[in-house]
């Protein structure tokens, strides 16, 4: 099952004429697109999914939802390596 995991932006940057951003899940921290929630800011609460921001949410709904995700043991995707970090891996 595939979900909707919710995060903070803590950097908004451009990468390849494409809006990013690096968005802290919890200790963790990865990179997503933002093509979805151009608006998004620093600071703002998003809700990530395959690599793509979806939609942006409050900090209280970010808290709820991730803290039921935790509850569910859903947040394994978040400790998945990264393609850079297997052999052979590229981006």
């Amino acid at each position: 099952m595939c979900l909707a995991i919710p995060g903070k932006v803590v950097e908004v940057f451009s990468q390849e004429g494409m809006q990013m951003a690096r968005v802290q899940f919890g200790g963790i921290t990865r990179e997503a697109s933002l093509d979805y929630v151009p608006e998004t800011r620093v600071g703002d609460y998003v809700l990530v999914h395959v690599g793509f921001a979806i939609s942006r949410v409050d900090e209280e709904e970010a808290r709820r939802t991730y803290e039921a995700l935790a509850e569910i043991d859903a947040l394994g995707e978040l400790e998945a390596p990264l393609l850079d970090n297997l052999p052979g891996g590229s981006r």
